[in-house]
């Protein structure tokens, strides 16, 4: 029977193994190609992407221009219609505090996205700052009352 160990690459060659350490006569012997000194000749060195030998790397050299708005942008924490059917009774309010008060988002965004991943029957008063168009439809569906902020 043919199994994955039995398979054999035979399009091409294999690579012979630089030997290493196998006198002066084969041109890696002594110091084995890693030259003298320096971290390159210890053991366990491995190059850091864009190090170079202890001089100012040249990404840091390069001046850093323009702007970006990725400091300023404000993040929503995302919540679906399954997680709020799951963990509120009806007629409980969802806000930002009571599902970080549930442990349903982290605490670290600036506001609430309803996502429609799930089903929702519960009557419950949501108090949201975005909402998907799926979730909108369930909603709406289901006779659910939300509330937006106006921006």
């Amino acid at each position: 029977m043919t199994d994955l160990t039995s398979l054999k690459n035979t399009s091409r060659p294999s690579k012979t193994r630089k030997r290493v350490g196998r006198g002066p006569g084969s041109k890696l012997g002594k110091t084995c190609g890693r030259g003298v000194k320096g971290a390159g000749s210890r053991s366990g060195y491995t190059r850091r992407w864009g190090y170079e030998g202890g001089q100012m790397r040249m990404h840091m050299k390069m001046p850093k221009r323009g702007f970006s708005n990725v400091r300023f942008q404000k993040r929503l924490e995302s919540v679906n219609l399954g997680m709020i059917q799951e963990h509120f009774e009806d007629g409980d309010e969802v806000s930002y505090e009571t599902l970080f008060f549930k442990r349903l988002v982290r605490g670290n965004g600036y506001g609430v996205k309803l996502l429609g991943d799930g089903e929702i029957t519960k009557k419950v008063v949501l108090f949201v700052d975005e909402i998907s168009q799926s979730a909108k439809e369930k909603i709406e569906k289901a006779g659910i009352e939300a509330k937006t902020p106006a921006f």
